[in-house]
């Protein structure tokens, strides 16, 4: 099989990027992966495609495959099919990040696929594990060179010249029903049980179990309508540089997440890992007493290479030997309602690694699940109510051109079943205080709590 021909055409730029997916928000298997520009200045592209020319669903141990409305099934590792469907792509333009290939969710509980994990905590979300479509074409914008470009190959799936109309002229958006939440989110944790699990938790680090474990809580609303309308405030309120809305089979997920899990883009890898957060406050006074106790603060700086050290090792599985490194650690970022403690980790991808590989190798992140990984996961199958689901995942794109991007979905809310939920968390060590963790839950959660009672049925919007 030969590669396909690539071709490219130069769109007009709008600095706010939702314009120009709000007339594909309805259309099933569309997805906008946003920067958060121009209300973050924090990233740089955002990616929108639609129509997949292939799309790879996981369900437990099946994986339903569906092309030119022929359908199979395969028991094979959910990674390795959507390697398999990367294989015969083409990556023309070095200049633009994405120029094809995989978009989707690679949901926490993919891991039972590559762990043997226990089965105790019940289903959260009752949705597909991994949901991936294979990408012909994609309309990519740059907002530091202020331009838009529409990319594609001669494939049979579309119609290049009226993808080329639509996205040149001015946007008009669709008429999307509004969104509805019908009662205050209930957490699946009130704080007596929150309390119960942190104790048992203490206990197993007392014994040695475990270096760090990340808890957390679900918050869960009936809703009613689409919740395109929430995602289009969600990105006002929160903006974050690896925020997504994908309109899915069966699901709708709407990220703001601030963590990069995997960047991958000729051959050099790169993790972020976020460990320690503090409140932001309106008063600057207070707001960089509040940065300057994040940067002094020896737990934090003390969870943060508890997990910089579990992502050494997990990249280096796949990159090249001494390559692995940590130009930044301990670096502050600031978002719309918390300030985080972020590191940078970076190596050089070995020979005969893929992208995939190394998603899989290092899945799930490992600042969401505590150290050791798999005892970490363990207990938190043991404590949590209710299964992860999308939750600490990845959302993003592996490209034909083997080049990858993907955050670690926490700030995210899954709706689904006329029910919207979202999880927030944080890891627990030997000196962490109950009352101090219960409440970064809630200081992770301000955002999304505020955007539900936003759409509240008795509060309109």
């Amino acid at each position: 099989m030969t590669l396909a021909k690539q071709q490219k055409h130069q769109l007009p730029y709008f600095e706010d990027s939702r314009r120009l997916f709000s007339p594909l928000a309805d259309k099933k298997w569309s997805i906008f992966l946003d920067s958060g520009f121009p209300y973050s200045d924090q990233g740089r592209y955002d990616i929108i495609a639609a129509d997949p020319s292939v799309t790879l669903v996981t369900t437990g141990k099946d994986t339903k495959i569906t092309q030119q409305n022929e359908t199979r099934f395969s028991s094979e590792n959910p990674f390795d099919l959507v390697k398999k469907h990367l294989k015969f792509g083409c990556s023309a333009f070095k200049d633009i990040p994405f120029n094809g290939g995989a978009m989707g969710y690679f949901s926490y509980d993919l891991a039972r696929r590559l762990e043997k994990l226990p089965v105790i905590a019940k289903d959260a979300e009752n949705i597909a594990e991994m949901v991936v479509g294979i990408y012909r074409w994609a309309v990519v914008v740059d907002h530091v060179k202020k331009e838009s470009w529409l990319i594609g190959n001669d494939s049979h799936n579309y119609d290049w010249r009226e993808l080329v109309e639509q996205f040149s002229r001015l946007p008009v958006e669709s008429s999307t029903d509004s969104f509805t939440v019908l009662a205050s989110p209930k957490s699946n944790m009130k704080k007596a049980r929150y309390r119960q699990a942190f104790d048992k938790i203490k206990a197993y680090l007392r014994e040695g179990d475990c270096y760090q474990i990340n808890l957390a809580q679900r918050f869960c609303s009936p809703c009613s309508g689409n919740s395109w309308s929430a995602y289009q405030v969600l990105r006002e309120i929160n903006p974050a540089p690896f925020s997504a809305y994908l309109n899915l089979p069966d699901v709708h997920i709407l990220s703001s997440s601030p963590e990069r899990f995997l960047k991958l883009t000729n051959g050099e890898v790169e993790t972020k890992p976020i460990k320690g957060t503090r409140p932001r406050f309106k008063d600057q006074l207070e707001d960089k007493q509040q940065i300057a106790d994040l940067m002094s603060s020896k737990k934090d700086q003390a969870e943060n290479v508890m997990i910089v050290d579990l992502l050494r090792n997990d990249i280096s599985k796949n990159c090249k030997d001494g390559s692995v490194k940590v130009p930044k650690l301990f670096d502050i970022e600031s978002f719309a309602t918390v300030h985080h403690l972020v590191s940078t980790v970076t190596g050089l991808l070995a020979d005969g690694q893929h992208a995939l590989d190394l998603l899989r190798n290092c899945f799930p992140g490992g600042s969401i699940t505590g150290a050791p990984k798999i005892r970490a996961m363990e207990i938190i199958e043991e404590l949590e109510p209710n299964r992860r689901g999308v939750y600490c995942g990845a959302i993003g794109y592996i490209g034909f051109d083997g080049n990858m991007d993907t955050n670690i979905a926490i700030r995210t809310l899954v709706h689904s079943d006329n029910t919207i939920r979202f999880w927030a968390g944080g890891g627990i060590v030997y000196d962490s205080v109950m009352e101090d963790e219960y409440q970064e839950s809630y200081d992770k959660a301000a955002a999304l709590l505020d955007l539900l009672e936003r759409f509240k049925r008795d509060k309109g919007y």
